[in-house]
């Protein structure tokens, strides 16, 4: 069987895949662009910046004296080689070998696989409609060589079918920088007046060899096939993954215990060998009626620690419903993070078994009450209240700025501030009294103001100016009023946080 190879050219990548990830952003000229030699310079764009004039290596200036509502977006190094990357293990579908070229094209070797589409046509046609319907503009053919369906792909109008042995027709049109030449031989072309690849095919390769060099021929012979070109094929992403299948479907707690003990042993065992553990995990369970229940686990901390892992499956098994019984149990590592390295020591070390120890202990309550009843907050550095404090989603997650203890702050900060009626005497006085969901609060203490300006380089807006008080019960709030006080305006004052 002769091979046959399927390139994709997508010519506008980088702006697709921006537009792909928020597609609510307003289409028109756009440009990616990166600093050379301290200039800053169009690296790519999208359909509507080529149809305004703009091409990729024009510097930014020029281009938005051309189009003066042209978008720039920075270049991200390797971003092309990613997508692409990204873009391949998901072509794995349609051809079990994948080769990425950046920054634009990949090649699928397609050989016996077309025919389960129902032929080429209908096979490159299936995959342009998916990858056009997820938002990429591209191009596409298939031909005998990988260099003849690149040099179709990026130099015809429309996707192409070449058909087996025709390859060398479908070349002779098209222009001598198919062939991926060197800037330098293909102006030595154009002086002595070749244009097309047709031009040279009739040329011996002996007289070509001397006035061209063997690069040429080489790259001549892989597009005409007389060349074997190498295929380097992504390597498919091996899931962390075990499967247990059961010789007589299991019913019992017990045995199910049993079945993902054993998922847990050999998956743990591998990941080790890698130096990666588990921070979340799913059990997939497949019953004999066709219906699949599945369990999910997360931990605060990666751990190969089966003992642990499997308390915190054993917590949920009796939320399974076997049935006639389970035949396939399914365990993928979700989410795995790489192992703290730790030196073999004679004694124990208390604070590493102490934060172990603490890891598992909050592991199990997060299984019980749920994963958003435990969290743990660091402080970040941010003047607006709301954003000075992040979640720490890792127990190893350290302080990189201190807590700020210069003004005392709520034990209890509301993520969202409540609107409250106040009553104040007179500007910049502590109010009196303040209702909040119709109850009234008559103020006994107070004590501010304390003025927060807005972070005027993330959002414009109004400043806070917040006091403490103390109601009749001896409750203290943290309340503020939005920007200055004006007689002509109704003023808005907001409850934000609980003291002890």
């Amino acid at each position: 069987m002769a091979s046959r190879f399927l390139c994709l050219y997508f010519p506008y990548l980088l702006a697709n895949q921006l537009y792909v990830r928020k597609p609510n952003l307003a289409k028109g000229p756009l440009a990616i662009v990166k600093p050379e030699q301290g200039r800053r310079v169009v690296h790519a764009v999208n359909a509507e910046a080529v149809a305004a004039g703009i091409k990729p290596g024009c510097h930014v200036a020029d281009a938005q004296a051309l189009v003066p509502e042209l978008g720039l977006v920075d270049y991200q190094a390797g971003k092309e080689e990613r997508l692409l990357t990204a873009i391949g293990h998901w072509c794995i579908g349609y051809s079990p070998q994948v080769a990425i070229n950046p920054p634009d094209s990949m090649m699928l070797n397609i050989t016996g696989c077309s025919h389960l589409w129902g032929g080429e046509q209908a096979y490159i046609q299936a995959l342009l409609n998916i990858l056009k319907e997820k938002g990429y503009e591209l191009k596409a053919a298939i031909a005998d060589t990988q260099a003849a369906a690149w040099a179709v792909a990026h130099f015809a109008d429309t996707a192409m079918v070449i058909a087996p042995g025709q390859h060398s027709h479908a070349l002779a049109g098209l222009p001598l920088s198919a062939l991926r030449l060197e800037e330098n031989l293909l102006q030595r072309f154009y002086k002595l007046g070749f244009k097309n690849i047709a031009s040279v095919l009739n040329i011996s390769r002996q007289v070509l060899r001397r006035r061209f060099g063997e690069d040429f021929l080489l790259k001549l012979g892989k597009a005409l096939g007389t060349v074997a070109e190498p295929f380097m094929a992504l390597k498919e992403q091996v899931p962390y993954q075990e499967r247990l299948p059961c010789l007589e479907p299991l019913r019992t707690a017990k045995a199910i215990a049993i079945a993902i003990e054993r998922l847990l042993e050999a998956l743990c065992y591998r990941l080790d060998k890698e130096g990666k553990g588990i921070r979340k995990a799913t059990l997939s369970c497949y019953r004999v009626d066709g219906k699949l229940q599945q369990l999910h686990i997360g931990t605060h901390q990666a751990t190969v620690h089966v003992v642990h892992l499997l308390k915190l499956y054993a917590l949920r098994i009796a939320e399974l419903r076997p049935g006639l019984g389970i035949e396939l149990f399914v365990l993928d590592a979700v989410a795995v993070e790489d192992l703290e390295a730790k030196q073999e020591r004679l004694w124990i070390q208390d604070a590493d078994q102490g934060l172990q120890a603490l890891s598992e202990l909050l592991d199990r309550l997060a299984v019980r009450m749920g994963r958003n009843a435990i969290q743990r907050y660091l402080p970040q550095q941010h003047y607006w209240p709301e954003r000075s404090v992040k979640t720490a989603s890792d127990l190893r997650d350290e302080e990189l700025v201190q807590w700020q203890l210069l003004r005392p702050r709520p034990i209890h900060l509301i993520a969202r501030p409540l609107p409250i009626e106040v009553s104040a005497p007179i500007p910049d006085y502590p109010p009196m009294l303040f209702k909040l969901n119709g109850e009234l609060h008559q103020i006994s203490k107070a004590d501010g103001p304390e003025r927060i300006e807005r972070e005027w380089w993330l959002e414009a807006g109004e400043h806070r100016d917040y006091y403490q008080v103390e109601d009749q019960n001896g409750k203290r709030y943290w309340i503020f009023r939005l920007g200055h006080y004006d007689v002509a305006q109704q003023v808005q004052w907001f409850l934000h946080g609980y003291f002890a």
